[in-house]
């Protein structure tokens, strides 16, 4: 059985980042059924730029916005999760340009029980301003990554047979390149809203994931992002985060109170 891709792409005021991540998704060796833009709150110039693609694109695009209220990543990925009509989720950032078998690889490596973190190369400054979804491989990217421009290359790789994990780890979580059946979201129901400012969501997230039943899928030499270059966020939210984490693991939580189910 065919079952519907949905792709969704968080972001908040990068719409030059946020352009060549889209045009990544739109030159998919498979084509999602959907794009979902979760925006955290942009200006207008995102919003512009999202009607242009919405104007041109075959893949229907949905502009899933709130008013800026802070970093409230876990709040408008449960809305754009709630928009999508997809069964299965691939979650991506406006950071994050994805290899052109991306899409294809995350369908091919799905599995029931289980979601799916892939990997990413670190591209330096210049190059994530110059750099577009025709470069992002691994020969393009070679020399800079000699000179120490690039970092991470080898993932890079896509290799007949990738190395896979099977784990209930949070080492690597990164929610720039994971993918659910939404099933599997909707149980949980989805990101804590507790949540706020920078880190945790993912990790949170994976724990009541794992405290469901679900293994992690770790696919390396495939399912590669390449992520751009940006200043690193506040981490003033980060040990209240660190203390929601912490309260997941210890009393074993599957379901969040503060979720995705208001908008379902």
């Amino acid at each position: 059985m065919n079952e519907k891709i949905s792709v969704i792409i968080s972001t908040y005021n990068r719409p030059e980042y946020l352009s060549k991540v889209i045009d990544g998704f739109l030159h998919q060796t498979l084509p999602p059924d959907e794009i979902i833009i979760a925006d955290d709150g942009s200006k207008d110039d995102t919003k512009d730029l999202i009607e242009n693609y919405k104007r041109k694109s075959k893949i229907p695009i949905i502009h899933v916005w709130h008013e800026d209220n802070g970093f409230r990543l876990a709040q408008i990925r449960n809305k754009a999760i709630a928009k999508s009509s997809g069964d299965y989720i691939i979650i991506c950032d406006d950071d994050s340009i994805p290899d052109i078998h991306f899409v294809e690889d995350h369908d091919k490596y799905k599995m029931p029980g289980s979601f799916i973190q892939g990997h990413r190369v670190l591209l330096g400054k210049k190059i994530s301003h110059s750099i577009t979804y025709k470069n992002c491989n691994f020969f393009s990217l070679l020399s800079l990554a000699i000179k120490g421009e690039v970092r991470n290359l080898s993932n890079a790789l896509r290799l007949p047979m990738p190395l896979i994990r099977i784990s209930q780890g949070l080492k690597g979580i990164r929610g720039c390149n994971m993918s659910f059946y939404k099933r599997d979201l909707l149980l949980v129901n989805g990101y804590n809203e507790d949540i706020v400012g920078w880190g945790r969501e993912d990790s949170e997230l994976a724990v009541r994931l794992y405290n469901n039943g679900l293994k992690r899928k770790d696919v390396k030499f495939r399912l590669c992002v390449y992520h751009l270059y940006h200043d690193e966020f506040s981490k003033d939210r980060l040990s209240k985060n660190d203390e929601i984490l912490t309260e997941t693991l210890k009393k074993h939580i599957t379901y969040c109170e503060n979720g995705i189910d208001k908008y379902i």
